[in-house]
């Protein structure tokens, strides 16, 4: 059991399935899905997103292009604080600030899962993410970062030891199936004469298909107990007392 905090400062935790699939996708099952979730996800929309690729004009030159990605229903809860996404072989569980507990969030997780598999009927998982992130606000300008954090760049002696942005990133392996991606980096702040950090740990089954459909729920649990351990071992005791550490 992880530590408790009054304010923590989680504001979206995410749990994302990629499937092997045993059939072509078919769209039906977006919406056999919706009509058994409805109840708890009840607003939908679409979501179409893009991203820029380079393709080749002639020799040496490339130029931009426009890609669309596949599109993905998205079901909100009323207040739209937890969501649940679906795409082609794709299932996101979303839930944003605030954060009601693992203990809450994880039967969630399984029980959308649990329909979309008796849907869907997949051969097994491609890759699992569960991922947490968190902000942390200073009401200050600037910091120094080794009194809050014990994961932070680290900048050469000859060179200024000042910073306006940054972000740094690394990925631990866990076994020779998952991985633990942390990510610590620079926000815009709310406010103004303020200082705010992104603090991102996502822990990531890398191997297809390295566990069976029915071991789901061993795998969250030593997932979010790994993210759990990472995210004491990133802060200093100066950050548990802005989240108001709860004995």
């Amino acid at each position: 059991m992880g530590k408790k905090y009054k304010n923590p400062p989680i504001v979206e935790a995410l749990c994302e399935f990629q499937f092997v699939p045993s059939q072509p996708w078919d769209i039906t099952i977006v919406g056999i899905l919706y009509e058994r979730i409805k109840d708890k996800f009840p607003l939908k929309q679409q979501q179409v997103g893009f991203g820029v690729a380079l393709q080749p004009k002639e020799e040496g030159v490339f130029e931009p292009k426009i890609e669309l990605s596949p599109p993905r229903m998205q079901f909100f809860s009323n207040g739209k604080i937890s969501l649940v996404q679906v795409g082609s072989d794709l299932l996101t569980v979303n839930h944003l600030r605030p954060y009601p507990t693992w203990e809450k969030f994880k039967p969630l997780i399984l029980k959308i899962l649990e329909d979309y598999i008796n849907i869907a009927n997949p051969k097994g998982f491609r890759r699992i993410g569960l991922r947490y992130i968190n902000k942390i606000d200073f009401d200050k300008p600037q910091i120094e970062l080794t009194n809050y954090f014990n994961y932070y760049p680290s900048i050469p002696e000859n060179l200024p030891q000042t910073y306006k942005t940054f972000q740094v990133t690394v990925e631990i392996p866990y076994n020779e199936r998952d991985t633990l991606r942390l990510t610590l980096g620079t926000l815009i702040p709310e406010k103004p004469d303020a200082f705010s950090l992104m603090l991102d740990l996502d822990y990531i089954m890398i191997l297809p298909q390295g566990i069976a459909l029915n071991e789901v729920s061993n795998w969250l649990e030593d997932a979010h107990t790994t993210i759990e351990n990472a995210f004491e071992a990133c802060i200093t005791d100066n950050c548990r007392k802005i989240f108001e550490e709860v004995k």
